[in-house]
């Protein structure tokens, strides 16, 4: 079942994906690829899921495309059968927190995807590159325009040209990845967070800040200040403001509605 090849598994608001190809360390290709994005829908409709951890079975999160896919597509003269028919940028379209526990290795197609997270947790001594240079190949799938705007110009010019292994300990140093813990402890460090998220966080407050941060991002100032603006207009008058004063006062966990379910935010469904 194409469902098997992402493992999912929903506890206390947080949904786990799992890359489950480890027999080939979870290389990318397009079955593994339709999985994921199913799951990511899955968890994005799920009114129990507040927030979303991505980790990888096995020793590995995700090397890249499969080299067997890459053979082929010489074989047919560039052309590719491979591709899930969603955009590769599709974890972009998610409204909740992606929290990343890169467990091993990712590198090519893998850190396409890690890149797209939101947050991302790595195993000490995890090993990175952008490949693609060191196969003929150019920047993937959004990789140029994500990684730059993570790490700016100088250092993604640096990982995507060289490509380069480097480490987790420098991933960190560079801004590749925001923490960096323990092998056996990466997937309870990046659930915790999650978790955190889950049980004190406004779900439509997340969804909100994605759609600023990402939208913003090809904007000029003004504009994200009308919007944020805007935004806080709204905020300030809905359900989920006043529940976060009252649980605050109440020294009590907040109980924030889901998406979907009467919050001010509800056009973002359908954003």
């Amino acid at each position: 079942m194409s469902e098997d090849l992402c493992l999912y598994d929903v506890n206390d608001g947080v949904a786990v994906l799992t890359l489950n190809r480890p027999a080939r360390n979870n290389a990318w290709n397009g079955e593994l690829g339709n999985a994921y994005f199913d799951r990511l829908e899955q968890a994005d409709a799920d009114r129990s899921v507040k927030a979303i951890v991505v980790t990888g079975a096995g020793k590995s999160f995700c090397p890249g495309a499969d080299m067997d896919v890459l053979s082929g597509i010489q074989e047919r003269g560039g052309e590719r059968d491979d591709r899930p028919p969603r955009p590769m940028t599709h974890a972009l379209n998610v409204r909740k927190p992606l929290i990343g526990a890169i467990n091993g290795a990712c590198a090519g197609l893998g850190l396409v995807q890690a890149m797209l997270l939101d947050v991302r947790f790595a195993a000490a001594g995890a090993k990175f590159t952008t490949a693609f240079a060191r196969r003929g190949l150019i920047a993937e799938h959004s990789v140029s325009w994500t990684m730059t705007r993570v790490v700016g110009t100088a250092v993604a010019l640096d990982l995507l040209m060289s490509a380069r292994v480097f480490t987790a300990e420098e991933a960190r140093e560079l801004g590749v990845v925001n923490y960096v813990v323990p092998r056996d402890e990466v997937l309870d460090a990046a659930t915790a967070y999650a978790r955190d998220l889950a049980q004190n966080v406004s779900p439509a407050s997340m969804a909100t800040i994605k759609r600023q941060v990402y939208s913003h991002l090809g904007t000029d100032v003004q504009t994200a200040l009308d919007e944020s603006n805007a935004y806080m207009k709204e905020s300030l008058v809905g359900p989920d403001f006043k529940e976060g004063v009252r649980s605050y006062l109440d020294k009590r966990t907040p109980d924030f509605a889901p998406l979907g379910e009467g919050t001010q935010y509800d056009w973002l469904s359908n954003g």
